[in-house]
């Protein structure tokens, strides 16, 4: 079966149930392999601009056809019988209607299937539904029950944890609260998440919002952004009035996780995003690798 896949998180899900798609998004870089595969998806915006330059590019883009657009000569040569697709933010990745659109221009006359994650049971439906997809339905059983076996995991040891005043920030200019499946990852690793409900969008909040919060713990994890990048922009924080007086920064718990491959994928790295996070919130947990997380006096330099 040829298999395109048109977000990363979808890439991997297809990987993880033993098929290797025929082309992906430009995005798509795990596992290693899925980077050297055709792109049959590209974006308008400049990914090395500035977070607050972006925020205006794609705002521009989404007015004027956009942010990404879809090679169709490409995806007609490949022939896909699968196409899997997403519905849950147009900036995350390609737009369904875009993908239907091109659909119909080509000879072929494929599945699409649609994604749409709000929650951490979403993306656990999700891996089923591709597992049916591609008549693979006892891989995607067996994903899925070790993904769960993970979560019960780390919800049972980080029972006992210090119970802490979290907030994940997934953009920061303007400041972006992490919604969707985030609060639930932060709750089952015992921690309160007050700014966003499970389910929630992300969405801009004004700074005095995080500051009448006040996080014990924040978690900077901007999507697409990798630890270098999150470092060039850091200014986008620790400018604004009343960075120095936040409970997190005091105590030094703040961190920063690689946005572009955790927390804002929702595919099975999701769990692994959960263990990441206790990480970097608990000390019972095994810290995470500074290639994945590190407080912010020690992130990399940046490119």
């Amino acid at each position: 079966m040829n298999v395109v896949t048109l977000l990363p998180s979808a890439t991997e899900v297809v990987f993880a149930l033993g098929v290797e798609p025929v082309g992906v998004s430009h995005e798509c870089d795990y596992p290693p392999g899925a980077a050297d595969l055709p792109a049959v998806e590209y974006s308008r915006i400049d990914a090395d601009a500035s977070t607050a330059e972006i925020d205006r590019q794609v705002q521009e883009a989404e007015a004027s056809g956009g942010v990404y657009g879809i090679d169709v000569d490409l995806l007609d040569e490949l022939d896909p019988d699968l196409v899997v697709t997403q519905g849950v933010c147009d900036v995350c990745a390609v737009d369904e209607v875009l993908v239907h659109d091109a659909v119909e221009r080509i000879d072929a006359n494929p599945e699409v299937l649609t994604t749409d994650p709000h929650s951490v049971g979403d993306v656990f439906d999700d891996v089923r539904a591709v597992g049916a997809a591609l008549d693979r339905e006892e891989r995607a059983a067996e994903v899925v029950a070790s993904l769960e076996e993970r979560v019960a995991a780390v919800r049972e040891r980080a029972a006992d944890c210090e119970r802490k005043r979290v907030a994940v920030l997934d953009w920061t200019d303007p400041v972006m609260v992490a919604g969707h499946w985030v609060p639930e990852l932060v709750e089952a690793a015992n921690c309160e998440y007050g700014m966003a409900d499970p389910g929630d969008a992300s969405t801009p909040r004004e700074w005095d919002d995080l500051r009448a919060y006040d996080p014990e713990a924040l978690v900077v994890a901007p999507c697409g952004y990798d630890l270098a990048q999150t470092r060039a922009n850091l200014a986008d924080l620790t400018d604004r009035p009343g960075w120095d007086e936040l409970t997190a920064v005091q105590n030094g718990d703040v961190w920063a996780i690689d946005g572009n491959h955790f927390l804002n994928r929702p595919g099975p790295r999701v769990v692994d995003s959960l263990e990441h996070l206790a990480g970097v919130l608990h000390d019972e947990f095994e810290t995470p690798s500074r290639d994945v997380a590190a407080p912010l006096s020690e992130l990399p330099a940046a490119r």
